[in-house]
């Protein structure tokens, strides 16, 4: 079974149906021109309603992220979208593994959000190179990924939308300490009864999202071990030829885990990646669970002198003990292209282009 190599930097897109948002943002929103405070030095990322550039604030030379977002988006007004983006923001404010938010100014069809500036780029990158990083490294930054999930979930938030793209580090090399962006699509729990929306990132999206089930902070560990997935292969684990294969694969959870796909993979973070890739959300361990898991402390070693990168194409699985069990499209337009529930999907690996999901942000 083969895998494609994807670059998805968009979600799902479903219209947000107002549970689960936070209503109120208590930042100053402030109508001062923002060239008047930072000068804005180059573009770093972009979405179809969203760009983020890098910029400096004038007072201090200190370099901050700035996320231009739009106010309306497909014709209608999405401000209490961006307000919402910066109430979670501003929940997750104390969480180390959160990009912090700084300030915010409004122009005449922009938001724009001041953010701590991550320089290390994407664990995206890592996920896609040639060389993949040594496991002792993948592991620490899953273990701050856990922290800071574990963390929003202490708050009922979920962020629906955790995938290599919106996992940043804070220096490139050796790997910084991770922060976790772009919380356009984070819910908070219990707000009103059940939550239930289509929303996310094809192939990092949950079932229980296709399935348009209930959302539950498990939901957030699905994408969790799609990230690792990706880091100890370099493959995406469900990305199919077009969407609906993608979504199929998730449906079914599809996932192979053969020799070639996991050589010099260990047995405990195959043990790890199957425990999260189950189809029924309360059988996931949760974020503290998972962060007692073995193989997520098997390798402290030093950046001084860590293992060898190892190449796509020469990595050989070891053994280990097992893990002891611990205690953005319209949601119609989604829903018509969601699989038929019988039919069946082949997966093509396509490691000269990455395919681009276009999407809001």
């Amino acid at each position: 079974m083969s895998r494609r190599r994807l670059d998805s930097r968009s979600g799902l897109a479903a219209a947000a149906t107002g549970s689960g948002l936070l209503a109120e943002s208590h930042t100053l929103i402030s109508a001062e021109p923002l060239d008047a405070v930072f000068e804005v030095t180059g573009e770093l990322g972009r979405g179809k309603f969203a760009v983020v550039k890098r910029c400096v604030e004038k007072a201090t030379g200190k370099v901050f992220a700035a996320k231009f977002l739009r106010k309306r988006r497909r014709g209608r007004d999405c401000r209490a979208e961006v307000v919402h983006e910066m109430a979670v923001l501003e929940t997750a404010r104390n969480n180390p593994r959160v990009v912090n938010l700084h300030a915010a100014y409004e122009t005449d069809h922009d938001i724009v959000l001041v953010l701590e500036y991550a320089a290390g780029g994407e664990i995206f990158d890592h996920c896609v190179s040639d060389e993949l990083l040594p496991e002792a490294q993948i592991t620490r930054l899953i273990r701050q990924m856990l922290e800071g999930v574990h963390h929003l979930h202490q708050s009922n938030l979920v962020h629906l939308d955790l995938k290599p793209q919106n996992i940043l580090l804070t220096s490139l090399s050796p790997p910084g300490d991770i922060k976790i962006v772009d919380f356009g699509l984070a819910r908070r729990l219990g707000a009103v009864g059940e939550l239930r929306e289509i929303l996310g990132t094809p192939e990092y999206v949950a079932p229980e999202i296709l399935n348009y089930e209930p959302i539950t902070t498990s939901t957030d560990l699905w994408s969790v071990g799609v990230i690792a997935y990706m880091l100890v292969t370099g493959e995406s684990p469900f990305a199919g030829d077009d969407k609906q294969e993608t979504y199929l694969n998730v449906s079914q959870v599809n996932v192979d885990y053969s020799r070639e796909a996991f050589s010099r993979v260990s047995e405990l973070a195959v043990d790890f990646i199957r425990k999260l890739l189950v189809k029924a959300p309360e059988d996931r361990p949760s974020a503290a669970e998972c962060i007692g898991h073995p193989w997520l402390w098997q390798q402290q070693q030093s950046y001084a002198s860590p293992e060898p990168a190892s190449g796509r194409g020469a990595r050989e699985r070891s053994c280990g003990a097992k893990w002891a069990a611990p205690p953005p499209e319209d949601k119609e337009n989604f829903l018509e292209s969601a699989p038929p529930p019988h039919s069946h999907a082949k997966r093509l690996r396509l490691d000269e282009e990455a395919l681009l999901v276009d999407g809001d942000s």
